[in-house]
């Protein structure tokens, strides 16, 4: 059944209260969403030096694997309890409260949130460190005894970040809430600088055998600066922090009550990490390293443009469901998706067009060789498939969450974590890292298709026509790139070699030459959504 929505007097009159027109509310969401992704690609460019660095220091042997499973499972139950999860509830909170005009109370909801944190958190890390040994049995079923050991070593140093990312997931919370993007889309730039800081410095403390430790304190050290780094930009917006474990607060309670779909329905989706490091672990040793540094390619362009519109979105669909102008938020969350899917189809098609020379370029050297780009490379072609479905998902969840309905998409992420086993488990033995990620790919894709079809029901449709038809056009636009960027790649790969000066230019060349034939393709075509993004920096140009 639909949601009832407001009539178009009722809108206008809201509209014009707040001060702003739908026109430049767009062009306000343009902006910050363009600001955020540049500087989420600068942190996103980052990480990927920060891997870089990390595969010629490890390559995707034993104790690299060790790290990414002893690094998936405190990042799980991060997931869990903390960042997106806790920031999923509270947002809605926190900004119904700032629409009410009762800041006061809103931080009030804040302060109680951060004490339960510290109470409850700090409690489970405790607990952690005393089952580590049995939950890293369970989680690496295919390591011996020395690797298992390592794996619990590491583990047990990075935890503690799951209490500090749950606190900063208030913080940022807020930040987000006001409106203020530029300090919670940096601050990750610090923490892979420090990574990579304690990756050049602190090897030299550890016998070679012990180096990945020097990854581990790494992590913790970043994430430690990576609070810290935002806590200035809280002091002008109008309110304090005070110590209280208020649990009777109504809010506070409404964030709790809010937050255990939201957990779930995460926790759920980012439990599929570690089902590929599961399976991997039967594959070969080298398998689930393999994996995660595929996925670390693919959360580039994830976190540059979906992640980007996703969390600059989030706050505007959120006070949209608070007063329940059911079209705005439609309309805007439909725009969000074929914006999406503009940037994160090309991405996909590169992705698996240029797997393998990305992948050699990027990470082969030092300990990372020609059998391990292989291995990645596999592994990215198949990833490639479900990075516009992931990108949707995301967004689509971010909307659930905006209407306070978490447990729909809680029960739909139980869905694709039972697909992605399934499908994992019937196919790691003949395919394997294929098979493992193939898994992955389609539990996304069936969420996405599967939340799009609920909200089409809660909201009264999802403007399905024009996306579809927005969709199509990029299709064909993308075929034209996949045939300028493989061509332009072989030809120059032939004739200069496969010096890194040499890869630079074939791959750099290959993908500007893709990146200008889909833009010609998607001008020609006519995609509403192309147009929306040179009407932006025509407007930006004239006002300068």
């Amino acid at each position: 059944m639909a949601v009832d929505q407001p009539t178009a007097a009722v809108v206008a009159e809201r509209a014009a209260a707040a001060g702003e027109t739908p026109a430049n509310r767009g062009r306000r969401l343009a902006l910050s969403t363009a600001f955020f992704s540049f500087a989420t690609g600068i942190s996103r460019v980052a990480g990927l030096a920060r891997e870089i660095y990390a595969a010629s220091l490890f390559g995707v042997k034993g104790p690299m694997s060790a790290f990414t499973i002893a690094f998936q499972v405190p990042n799980l139950i991060r997931a869990l309890f903390a960042d997106a999860a806790l920031q999923g509830a509270f947002v809605p909170v926190f900004t119904e409260l700032l629409e009410k005009n009762r800041k006061r109370e809103a931080f009030k909801v804040a302060s109680g949130l951060v004490s339960l944190i510290f109470l409850i958190l700090g409690s489970l890390t405790i607990v952690y460190w005393l089952a580590a040994p049995l939950l890293m049995k369970l989680a690496a079923p295919g390591f011996g005894p020395v690797l298992r050991d390592l794996t619990v070593s590491l583990s047990r140093i990075m935890f503690p970040i799951v209490l500090i990312m749950a606190v900063q997931g208030v913080f940022v919370g807020m930040l987000n809430s006001f409106e203020r993007f530029g300090a919670p889309a940096f601050a990750p730039v610090l923490w892979n600088g420090v990574i990579i800081a304690a990756l050049a410095v602190l090897p030299g403390l550890y016998d070679p055998s012990k180096h990945i430790y020097a990854y581990a304190w790494g992590v913790l050290g970043g994430t430690v600066v990576q609070l810290l780094f935002p806590m200035p930009w809280l002091r002008g917006l109008g309110g304090r922090f005070t110590l209280e474990f208020n649990w009777r607060n109504p809010y506070v309670r409404k964030v709790l009550k809010l937050m255990l779909p939201v957990t779930i329905a995460l926790g759920l989706i980012n439990f599929s990490l570690l089902i590929n490091s599961f399976f991997g672990t039967l594959v070969s040793s080298q398998a689930p390293a393999a994996i995660d540094k595929a996925f670390r390619i693919y959360m580039l362009p994830q976190g540059i443009f979906s992640v980007a519109i996703a969390t600059i979105l989030f706050p505007t669909l959120a006070r949209f469901a608070a007063r329940r102008e059911y079209v705005n938020l439609r309309n805007t969350m439909a725009n969000g998706m074929r914006q999406i899917c503009l940037t994160l189809i090309p991405s996909a098609a590169f992705m698996a067009v240029l797997a393998h020379p990305i992948t050699r370029l990027i990470y082969q050297r030092g300990q990372f060789n020609a059998h391990a780009t292989s291995l990645v490379s596999e592994a990215m072609v198949v990833w490639a498939f479900s990075l516009p479905a992931q990108g949707v998902s995301l967004l689509l969840s971010r909307t659930f969450f905006s209407l306070q309905r978490p447990w729909l998409t809680t029960a739909l992420a139980g869905g694709n974590l039972v697909v992605n086993a399934v499908v994992a488990l019937a196919l790691y033995s003949p395919f394997g890292v294929t098979g493992v990620v193939l898994g992955t790919v389609a539990g996304t894709v069936g969420m996405a298709l599967a939340q799009a079809a609920v909200l089409r029901v809660r909201l009264g449709g999802i403007d399905a026509a024009r996306t579809l038809d927005a969709i199509l056009r990029m299709l064909v636009a993308t075929a034209a790139l996949c045939a300028a960027a493989y061509a332009v790649w072989w030809g120059l790969d032939h004739e200069l070699g496969r010096a890194l000066w040499a890869q630079c230019v074939s791959v750099g060349l290959a993908i500007a030459a893709g990146t200008a034939a889909y833009a010609a393709g998607v001008w020609i075509l006519r995609v509403p959504e192309a147009r929306q993004i040179r009407a932006l920096v025509a407007g930006r140009l004239r006002s300068s």
